[in-house]
């Protein structure tokens, strides 16, 4: 176990103890901004997005990446972080707001100028909805010198495993209309949500599908993940929704993925599109993907969730998905991080970096 610096687990407490809830990140966007200013050589902010940069001295160009929101409380006392025995306890302490920690720690005890890389620090809002609100590609826009970047580490929870490419992830309502009745009556009209049966059949049986990319297993899977429909006890429906969650592996096309959801939802009446954000592919062959796994020893893994990855990949910039946040406290009731992890999540980035 590495045991991390007292000032890590308090800067990991402070982030914690500011609410940032998806679009309210202007007060933890103030306190990082403060912290960024008084040791990088620059810094811009766009909205609740920040941008900061090192010395530049024509090395390879690292960011440090991580979004500053989390998902919604599900109790008040989520606000209140707290030391728990060998946790850390609180709203994004593993997705991520100990991957931000550990980050800001490079940036005010590091020596940059040691370092045979040049690193930038990428914080953005609203990660965790819709792809369309996310702040990543606007703070791009605002800081063209972000391009630069030869490697971002998105700080997202790994245990501490380099979690190479990531899945796609897109979202579809399913509408399937029929005719009213009185439910004492059910032949006089024609039941919607029983249309939908043999489409919730086939998922039901539906295994994931492998899809092997770069020696590493992705699997595709479907989900139906919201459902409404009826307007009464004793009144057959006559209309009924799904939300379907589509996970696909890189290499597919939107054409593609959207003609198998259509095929698979051939009896309702209507398939809209509500969110596509795309797949990207592991990068394992990049150089500093390389140094970053000689040096550190992780285990290198494929990652099955979606991640900011794909939006970097769409635009030329290699990333990975690599944070000391445990995958399963991700938008857990009481999340927490485990102190060991956190630890070792920072003396891993210092091992990277050669700091």
């Amino acid at each position: 176990m590495t045991a991390p610096p007292k000032s890590l687990l308090d800067l990991t407490l402070e982030l914690l103890a500011i609410p940032s809830v998806i679009g309210n990140e202007r007060a933890i966007a103030d306190a990082v901004e403060t912290r960024l200013r008084s040791l990088a050589a620059r810094v811009v902010r766009h909205q609740n997005s920040l941008a900061a940069f090192g010395p530049r001295r024509g090395k390879p160009l690292v960011a440090l990446v991580g979004h500053l929101d989390t998902v919604a409380a599900a109790e008040e006392a989520a606000f209140v972080p707290r030391l728990e025995g060998a946790r850390i306890v609180g709203l994004g302490s593993s997705d991520m707001k100990g991957a931000i920690a550990c980050d800001l720690w490079i940036l005010e005890h590091l020596d940059l100028s040691a370092l045979d890389l040049d690193l930038a620090w990428v914080l953005y809002e609203k990660e965790e909805g819709p792809i369309a609100d996310n702040g990543l590609l606007p703070l791009i826009e605002a800081v063209p010198e972000l391009r630069e970047v030869d490697l971002a580490i998105c700080g997202e929870p790994t245990d501490n495993a380099v979690q190479l490419g990531c899945m796609g992830s897109a979202h579809a309502r399913v509408v399937f209309t029929g005719r009213a009745a009185h439910s004492a009556r059910p032949w006089q009209g024609e039941n919607a949500v029983h249309k939908a049966a043999g489409m919730l059949s086939a998922l039901a049986s539906r295994a994931p599908r492998e899809v092997m990319l770069d020696g590493l297993p992705f699997r595709e899977v479907i989900s139906a993940t919201l459902a409404h429909g009826g307007r009464s006890r004793n009144v057959v429906p006559d209309r009924f929704e799904l939300n379907l969650n589509i996970r696909f592996a890189a290499g597919r096309s939107r054409a593609n993925v959207e003609a198998e959801v259509r095929a698979l939802a051939s009896e309702a009446s209507e398939v809209n599109w509500i969110d596509f954000a795309p797949a990207a592919p592991p990068r394992g062959d990049h150089a500093l993907v390389r140094r970053l796994v000689q040096r550190t020893g992780a285990a290198v893994e494929p990652k099955q969730a979606w991640t900011d990855v794909a939006q970097l990949s769409q635009i030329g910039i290699a990333a990975v998905n690599f944070g000391p946040g445990e995958q399963a406290q991700a938008h857990q009731r009481g999340e927490s991080i485990s102190v060991e992890l956190l630890g070792n999540g920072l003396e891993l980035r210092r091992k990277f970096l050669g700091g």
